[in-house]
């Protein structure tokens, strides 16, 4: 949940006229909300209506192919930097597991988004930059990121991204469902308290308002029920001289989270870092190990019974698993339990630290394999734990 935040020109009071300073008329005002009139929103103001489209050149289906018949209780690894680097922003994006609330996948893109725009009007996006650099330009504001940061880019932000090399890497989740802090991090007012892992300080602003008076021919493909609809609008989408509110993109780096830790192992929970009504999302991060004489810092076995698990290894040495790399993805569902591997809980005995980063997500609908996961999948990690 980001904060109240303020960019460029706005006017003194909301829904009044906020007139152009060359005599052109008045700006328009657009109201960027999300959950009818009830969820956080932001009032932008527009040079040009931020209506005007010239022409719908076209959709195509998006939708993932879903693999057949495969095994529910199958433990997974997939080894996802076997995705292929491709040019394209869009095309590189691979969705490997989906349900009904969230699609999670990863991207590869050698290219920077500046051909077109693109807006996401089906969910809020999670991107994890786990290799390159750049920016993420926005109708709001631009946002710089690196290695290690979470961008977060509410369902409907129209944007582009500029990336800094061609070696880049993204472990992204599309959420159904608004992107939140976990709310037992923050206060009624909705600020985060003393024993949130992260705090307000921490977060990546928009910063940098482009504002372009152009008229012409820009493309924006819009995904929407999973059609890729593309339309040209008549003005640049960027025109936007100021905008206030709560509801923009924002970024997080995975190194700002404080680890919480305790005499013997915490839970994963301590590990949150967002939420959604359908799934949460952990970091696992550098931090100190548990400190009782008698500790297993190792997780103990436990049963997803109410949750399927996905974890992207991003650096380190994983301690809990054998046999495990960057990019790596391993997906334990829901029915049955899971726990360290052979050996692991043993050598964990008498450490003092971990150096280990990976991503979780926990989602509490089963999730199901795309046809495109099954080709990058190991098909031998369920038998890793057989002794």
């Amino acid at each position: 949940m980001p904060i109240y935040h303020k960019l460029g020109k706005i006017p003194a009071k909301r829904h009044t006229q906020f007139e152009q300073a060359n005599g052109k008329g008045l700006y328009y005002e657009q109201l960027f909300g999300t959950i009818g009139f009830d969820g956080m929103s932001s009032l932008m103001y527009h040079i040009h209506r931020p209506t005007q489209v010239m022409k719908i050149l076209g959709s195509q289906d998006v939708t993932p192919v879903l693999a057949k018949e495969t095994p529910m209780l199958m433990m997974r690894k997939l080894i996802g930097f076997d995705i292929m680097p491709k040019d394209d922003f869009l095309e590189s994006r691979v969705a490997l597991l989906v349900n009904k609330d969230c699609t999670i996948g990863l991207a590869a893109p050698r290219q920077s988004l500046t051909d077109y725009f693109y807006k996401n009007a089906d969910a809020d996006e999670l991107l994890f930059i786990h290799k390159g650099s750049g920016t993420l330009r926005t109708q709001v504001g631009n946002i710089t990121f690196e290695y290690g940061d979470y961008l977060i880019i509410p369902r409907g932000t129209i944007y582009q991204i500029t990336f800094d090399t061609t070696d880049n890497r993204i472990f992204y989740v599309e959420s159904h469902s608004p992107i939140y802090t976990p709310k037992r991090y923050r206060n009624y007012f909705g600020q985060l308290l003393e024993h949130s892992p992260f705090c307000e300080r921490d977060y990546k602003l928009p910063e940098a308002l482009e504002t372009h008076d152009e008229k012409g021919e820009f493309l924006i493909k819009i995904k929407k029920q999973n059609q890729l609809s593309s339309l040209v609008y008549q003005y640049h989408p960027f025109d936007v001289v100021g905008f206030d509110g709560y509801n923009y993109p924002w970024g997080f780096s995975i190194h700002n989270f404080e680890p919480i830790t305790g005499r013997i192992h915490q839970p994963p929970p301590v590990h949150q870092t967002f939420q959604t009504d359908a799934f949460v999302v952990c970091s696992f991060c550098p931090r100190l190990y548990d400190y009782h004489p008698k500790a297993i810092p190792a997780p103990y076995n436990h049963s997803n019974i109410d949750s399927d698990e996905v974890i992207y290894y991003v650096d380190g040495d994983f301690m809990s698993r054998n046999d495990i790399a960057q990019g790596h993805i391993t997906l334990h569902p829901g029915g049955i339990p899971h726990g360290p591997h052979p050996g692991t809980m043993e050598r964990s005995i008498g450490k003092k630290e971990t150096h280990e980063l990976a991503v979780m997500v926990d989602t509490f609908r089963p999730l199901m394999l795309t046809q495109e996961a099954l080709k990058i999948d190991d098909g031998k990690y369920f038998q890793s734990w057989a002794e």
